[in-house]
């Protein structure tokens, strides 16, 4: 710009300082600035985005967690229980995937897919050591499809080969077993969606020769699962009351469940096993029954997991599992980082039973509780000194 000076003499004006810019608003602003600008490898668009949502909620609590598709995929098929597949439990053993079981009815179990058997490729291609997720995702597809499995079986001289229709496949979460005299026996690995019906079915079938005299309620190892599911099998074994309550910030984390009318097991005695990996819903259930001095715990410890997490859809099929509430036994205990101790201990040895699969006539801690159900049919107090 140019001006007229006192003198008369044109004299040019400096010109304005270039802008500043503005410093990043926040923290994760400037971080971010620099590693897009300054981080020896190039990032790809999303990176920072995710490594921020990650970072936030690992922050928070150990249950909390952003879920892409296939993790939320995978807590979907938990939930509800069913999936498309070919119906095989497997699990990574020395960076090898083995056959667990295949699931009753399923495709696989019908083929003569049998536990032991090693997975050496799907659609002719060989699994990668320790790649247990990979080939869960390639057995799983749209129903009608097919799938080409190579097993290799222990006594087999050649690999096996089997191909497969893939079809809808239901993840039973109860086992019942009938027990020496009149007694019963029901396990409980988790809470999905089906749990409470597979319960009752199983329930009904170790009655259909009569009363049951007692039940063991085996919740080693469950994790929990599905808050709703874990109440309502609580429901089935209380009359009434408070079965669980629960606190949080949002109007709809604070609630009450309380149980309706009607016993299953028309009031015979319950024993309830738990373990320091019975957390969560098995936890919901086990306080439940022993506040309403419905059941004897035994055992050991458990988790103490003592909050719900709410999962919440996001945007591309990605999901956010936010811990909403802390829930409270009956009694208003919360369990949180401290468990439920059980009434009677039972030692280590009568838990290793139910990691190796176990059968119940063959598993100490089930024998236990068995003879404790006996006792206590001639009194409480014989009950409590042979239960030790």
């Amino acid at each position: 710009m140019l001006v007229r000076g006192a003198s008369g003499h044109r004299v040019a004006q400096p010109p304005p300082p270039a802008p500043v810019a503005a410093p990043p608003a926040t923290l994760l602003e400037e971080v971010a600035e620099h590693l897009r600008r300054d981080y020896v490898d190039g990032l790809q668009p999303g990176d920072l985005d995710r490594a921020a949502v990650d970072g936030m909620v690992a922050r928070l609590d150990p249950h909390s967690a952003f879920l892409d598709v296939a993790a939320y995929e995978a807590m979907r098929v938990s939930t509800t229980g069913q999936y498309s597949g070919v119906g095989i439990e497997v699990a990574d053993r020395d960076g090898r995937i083995v056959v667990v079981s295949p699931i009753a009815a399923s495709p696989a179990e019908r083929a003569g897919v049998r536990a032991g058997d090693v997975l050496l490729a799907i659609d002719d291609e060989a699994i990668a050591p320790g790649g247990l997720l990979a080939a869960i995702e390639r057995m799983r597809g749209r129903t009608g499809s097919t799938v080409r499995l190579v097993v290799a079986r222990a006594g087999a001289p050649e690999p096996l080969r089997f191909e497969l229709e893939r079809s809808e496949v239901h993840l039973h979460t109860v086992s019942a077993a009938r027990l020496a005299g009149s007694y019963g026996y029901l396990r409980v690995t988790h809470f999905n969606d089906e749990t409470p019906r597979d319960l009752r079915r199983e329930l009904a079938g170790l009655q259909a020769d009569g009363p049951l005299r007692g039940l063991v309620l085996d919740l080693r190892g469950n994790p929990g699962g599905v808050l709703e599911s874990a109440v309502s099998v609580a429901d089935d074994f209380l009359e009434d009351g408070l079965i669980v309550r629960a606190e949080g910030r949002a109007a709809g984390s604070r609630f009450e469940m309380r149980a309706t009318d009607g016993d299953l097991l028309r009031h015979a005695p319950l024993v309830v096993l738990v373990d320091r990996s019975s957390a969560s819903g098995s936890e919901i259930v086990a306080g439940a029954l022993r506040d309403h001095r419905r059941a004897t715990l035994m055992g050991e410890r458990t988790f103490g997991k003592g909050s719900v997490q709410t999962v919440i859809p996001l945007r591309g099929g990605q999901a956010l599992k936010l811990t909403t509430s802390r829930y409270f036994t009956p009694s208003g205990v919360s369990l949180h980082e401290r468990g439920l101790e059980p009434d009677v201990l039972l030692g280590d040895e009568l838990r290793a039973a139910v990691a190796a699969g176990a059968e119940p006539a063959a598993d100490p801690a089930v024998q236990t509780a068995l003879q404790y159900l006996r006792d206590r049919g001639l009194g409480t107090q014989v009950a409590l000194a042979g239960g030790g």
